[in-house]
């Protein structure tokens, strides 16, 4: 048993730098810039995870990677890294192959997460290999190796992970090949040989010659039977229990585990249990959905207890205020008979509609094994309670149960603290029995349809998906035109300068240089240039309308772009950042226009078609541009104007008249860093 990323992320680092012939990894999510080490693990190879696998493959030839994570919903775009297949699979060697598996139904995941080294040692728990899970038992609050990839801190996070070799190994290799060869990754991979034990030098096995049950979630799709191992699991140890249940567990809201559990609170010689989660759900998505519905299970069991053995607890952390660690983990012990560790969460749709892996072992009257169980569940909770394993066995000895353990262990300010999670009774109402959050089965493209998108709205879009294929070509040959054909240095200020004059010359200037505009904007010609070019040659007053003109109408088409396109494709073509200005446009409506026209939050282009994808309304978004465009191409077409002038007739006069704007520009760019700070502090200290 691996507790928390730090024992994980070196262990599994140092089997796959033992790699031979495979190395397989399955996840729900992956960071190609996350270290597994971040205090450097000095073996040679690079830090960040993308260069590593790279690295290790280019330096054998015997030896293929591959990568498959889930192809992610855009609801969790912002939390992702952009562009996983360009960083992980065109970027890097041809050995090491990348896949987003999308083959599971409409609202399923791909939840497992095992990493498998040349069939001979595997790693299944609730760990991916991906930003903010890195973390040491020690949980300190002011860890500075405790940061993203973008050198931002986050909170304690705790996690356990499992390590087999052996059969248990060789099983688990089969399930990662078959995973990957239904993805879509072609033939099937041959089982490895391994001609040198992989298993890390690290890690000292807790159990030794044990036999290792795999249990597995996998939801009915296209023809083949759903897999329901481990609901089974559940249901049958917490049948089998006589003493004590203990759950770690990120999720609790299965329906079905709750009514199993109540059965057995209500029994007058039931077993007692013994909940460990997270006080609060992460963000306020799940907090208004999975929390509610944990709420619901707490006061059910709560109700079923009768014989008040049923306890929920969070770990609390000295310095981390009124939140408690994020409990991550997905480990349950039966007595001292059994202990799961795995990827399957205390909800419904780990139990039929995400696929999930345990890893569990069964004592059968091995006093070995019963006291390695007793002893690696002692350890996650002297971790919480911040002391020995061997001092809560006294304590369970000494006090009868797990619950009054806890209770004469709480002498330090780290602690388990009884929760009682609650929801309001509005957030309460909102939320369906049968929530679409946590179904208990696949879910029907149809009756979702039904459920959530008006008749009139339910139309084909073949034309639409043409389009976006051409739109997609369209870009791709344009990027390939500036990165290997002349037209990067045509676009430059000396020859757009050139052309403007030409334009001048024309009986249509007017119509030429607004359509300028608008085909400049479609290519992706910076605006601003733009703006430049038309002070230069015609002007401030002229210039500033022609400016002012072109760019409305440029954004004007680009709205219309990103309004046909729809909001769920520019989100996915355009990644996490712009899903963030996008919610910010539909949300704050002109003064958001003007705020980001005012500042270089994304190209001008983007902007636009972000803006005609989100819910802003187009009257307000041309004010909104206007206001925030007219400032700034003024000075701008006033500057450059008079730059040109002093460049080509320099005199104290034009001289001063360019300092003097300099000036101004200068200090209003000042002063809107100043407000937008205040604004900023404000929001930080409430």
């Amino acid at each position: 048993m691996l507790v928390d990323a730090d024992d994980y992320f070196r262990a599994v680092r140092a089997a796959i730098l033992k790699a031979r012939h495979s190395v397989f990894i399955l996840s729900w999510d992956i960071d190609s810039r996350m270290r597994l080490v971040p205090g450097g693990a000095n073996d040679g190879y690079p830090e960040p995870l993308g260069d590593f696998l790279h690295a290790v493959v280019s330096s054998r030839p015997s030896l293929r990677a591959y990568v498959l994570n889930w192809d992610f919903a855009m609801l969790y775009a912002l939390e992702r890294e952009w562009l996983p297949v360009y960083k992980l699979d065109w970027r890097t060697h041809r050995r090491l192959a990348f896949r987003m598996d999308a083959h599971h139904p409409i609202g399923g995941s791909h939840h497992q997460k095992i990493v498998v080294v040349d069939d001979a040692v595997a790693f299944v728990g609730g760990l991916d290999l991906t930003r903010c899970r890195w973390d040491s038992p020690a949980h300190e609050c002011g860890n500075p190796l405790r940061c993203d990839a973008d050198g931002k801190p986050y909170a304690p996070f705790h996690d356990v992970q499992a390590i087999v070799d052996g059969p248990a190994a060789r099983a688990l290799g089969e399930l990662a090949r078959i995973r990957w060869q239904r993805s879509g990754g072609g033939a099937a991979i041959a089982p490895a040989t391994a001609t040198e034990d992989p298993w890390p030098d690290c890690v000292q096995p807790d159990l030794t010659d044990v036999d290792v049950g795999i249990s597995r979630t996998e939801p009915e799709f296209e023809g083949r039977a759903g897999v329901h191992e481990v609901r089974q699991l559940h249901l049958d140890a917490i049948a089998a229990a006589r003493r004590a249940l203990f759950f770690e567990n990120q999720y609790f809201t299965s329906g079905m585990i709750a009514d199993a559990l109540g059965t057995r609170l209500q029994e007058p010689q039931g077993p007692e249990v013994m909940v460990i989660s997270p006080q609060t759900q992460s963000g306020w998505l799940e907090q208004a959905t999975m929390g509610v519905l944990r709420a619901r299970v707490h006061k059910r069991l709560k109700s079923a207890d009768v014989h008040d053995r049923y306890r929920m607890y969070c770990p609390h952390i000295p310095g981390l205020g009124p939140q408690c660690l994020n409990v991550h983990s997905k480990v349950f012990t039966v007595d001292d008979d059994m202990l799961s560790i795995g990827s399957a969460n205390l909800s419904s749709r780990s139990m039929a509609l995400d696929t999930e892996c345990n890893l569990t072992i069964e004592a059968r009257g091995d006093d070995r094994i019963r006291r390695a169980i007793a002893s690696m569940r002692n350890r996650l909770l002297a971790e919480h309670l911040d002391t020995a394993p061997a001092r809560v066995q006294e304590a369970i000895a000494a006090h009868g149960g797990l619950q009054a353990a806890v209770a004469a262990l709480q002498l330090s300010e780290r602690s388990l603290r009884v929760m009682e999670p609650s929801t309001t009774p509005e957030l309460d109402s909102l939320i369906p029995e049968q929530a679409i959050f946590d179904p208990e089965k696949p879910i029907k493209p149809d009756e979702l349809a039904k459920e959530f998108v008006p008749r009139e709205a339910r139309k084909p879009v073949p034309r639409r998906l043409a389009g976006i294929g051409l739109l997609a070509v369209a870009l791709a040959l344009l990027a390939v035109a500036w990165r290997w054909t002349p037209l990067g240095d045509y676009v430059n200020l000396a020859a757009l300068v050139g052309v403007a004059r030409e334009l001048d010359a024309l009986p249509f200037t007017p119509l030429a240089v607004v359509g300028g505009y608008v085909l400049a904007g479609i290519a992706m010609v910076p605006v601003m240039l733009l703006i430049a070019v038309t002070g230069i040659v015609f002007g401030p007053l002229l210039g500033t309308a022609y400016a002012l003109t072109g760019t409305l109408l440029s954004a004007a088409c680009a709205y219309g772009i990103g309004h046909w396109l729809g909001r769920e494709t520019v989100q996915k073509m355009l990644g996490p950042r712009i899903n963030r200005l996008s919610q910010r446009l539909a949300r704050q409506g002109i003064v958001a226009m003007v705020v980001v026209r005012m500042l270089p939050i994304a190209p001008f282009t983007v902007v636009n078609v972000v803006a005609g994808a989100s819910h802003i309304r187009f009257r307000d978004y041309l004010i909104g541009t206007l206001f925030g465009m007219l400032p700034g191409i003024t000075m701008t077409v006033t500057f450059v104007h008079h730059l040109a002038e002093a460049v080509r007739n320099p005199s104290p006069g034009t001289i001063a008249v360019l300092v003097t704007l300099a000036a101004l520009i200068i200090s209003i760019a000042i002063g809107l860093q100043k407000l937008l700070k205040r604004k900023e502090d404000i929001a930080a200290h409430g």
